[in-house]
C-alpha cells in the first residue's frame, strides 16, 4: 500500500522589515490558483517538487533547479501542482521599494533566474526572517534586491561611488551607540550620508571582518555577559541587551560564549 503524501500546511506572517509586506511557505500536496494578480512582487523558492504556472498568457515549468521564481505585480498568473507528491515552496512578497515596476517587463520575459548565488541569498533571507534579528534580515534583503536588480538590468551593474574613507568606523560608533536599541539598515545609510545600504555593509565589512548585523549581536552578548554576572535574570538581562527575549538571548549566547546563559551566570557564583 503506498504512502500517503504529505498534508498540506501554510504559514505566513509580516515581518518587521521594510519592504516585505508578507513571508508565505506553504506545502501543497494538490493545488491549483486561478488566474489573479498582486500588487507585490512574488519571489519564490520551490524546494521541493515541480510546479506548471502561466505569466501573462505564456506556461513556464519549475522545479527546484530553478532556484528563484519572479513574479512582477499587476501581471496575471496561476500555478498549480505537477507530481503526485505536490511541492514545497517558500515566498516573499516585496513591495516596489525593493524592486521599482519599471522593471516588469523584463520579468515577464525571464520568470526563471537560475542563479546558484540568488538562490543562496533568498535562503539565508528565509532563515534569517524566521528570527528576531531586523538587522541582519535587511541585510540579507539589501543583497538580494541588489542582485535581482543586477539580473533584471540585463545583468548590468549600476555605477556608483564607492563609500568614502571613515564609513565604516562612523557606522561602528553609530553601532556602539545604539546596542540596546538597534538601528535599521535604512536609517544607518541617510544617518552616514546617503550611503547604499549594500556598498555600506560592504565597507563595514571590509574593514572589520563581519557584517554590521554580527557585530551588533556580539556587542549585545557582550553586554549580557556583564549582566548575567552581576547577577541579573537571563529574562531581564535579554531585554536589556537588545535581545527579542531569552529565546533570542539563548540562541546567540551558546554559539559566542560555548555555553548557555543560565550556566554561565551560574559560574560565577562558584
Amino acid at each position: 500500500m503506498a504512502a500517503a503524501p504529505p498534508r498540506s500546511s501554510v504559514s505566513a506572517w509580516r515581518p518587521p522589515v521594510a519592504g516585505i509586506a508578507e513571508v508565505f511557505h506553504a506545502r501543497f500536496t494538490a493545488h491549483a490558483y486561478p488566474a489573479h494578480v498582486h500588487d507585490t512582487w512574488t519571489l519564490m523558492l520551490l524546494d521541493r517538487g515541480r510546479v506548471d504556472f502561466a505569466l501573462d498568457r505564456e506556461r513556464h515549468g519549475a522545479g527546484v533547479r530553478d532556484p528563484v521564481i519572479l513574479l512582477p505585480p499587476g501581471v496575471a498568473h496561476d500555478g498549480r501542482t505537477v507530481t503526485e507528491t505536490g511541492f514545497r515552496k517558500r515566498v516573499l512578497y516585496l513591495d516596489t521599494s525593493v524592486l521599482p515596476e519599471r522593471l516588469t517587463g523584463a520579468a515577464v520575459d525571464s520568470p526563471l533566474l537560475r542563479d546558484a548565488a540568488l538562490g543562496e541569498r533568498l535562503d539565508g533571507l528565509h532563515r534569517a526572517l524566521a528570527a528576531p534579528d531586523p538587522l541582519e534580515a535587511e541585510t540579507r534583503l539589501a543583497f538580494v534586491g541588489e542582485r535581482l536588480r543586477w539580473w533584471l538590468a540585463g545583468r548590468r551593474s549600476a555605477p556608483y561611488e564607492a563609500p568614502g574613507e571613515g564609513v565604516a568606523v562612523r557606522l561602528r560608533e553609530l553601532l556602539d551607540a545604539r546596542v540596546v536599541e538597534g538601528v535599521t539598515l535604512a536609517q544607518a545609510a541617510t544617518a552616514l550620508g546617503g550611503v547604499h545600504p549594500t556598498h555600506l555593509v560592504r565597507a563595514f565589512r571590509r574593514a572589520y571582518g563581519l557584517p554590521p548585523h554580527a557585530y551588533l549581536i556580539g556587542r549585545r552578548v557582550a553586554r549580557a555577559r556583564e549582566l548575567l554576572l552581576a547577577g541579573t535574570p537571563a529574562a531581564e538581562a535579554a531585554t536589556a541587551a537588545g535581545f527579542h527575549d531569552q529565546a533570542h538571548l539563548t540562541r546567540h549566547f551558546g554559539r559566542h560564549v560555548g555555553i548557555g546563559p543560565a550556566g554561565f551566570a551560574r559560574s560565577g557564583r562558584m
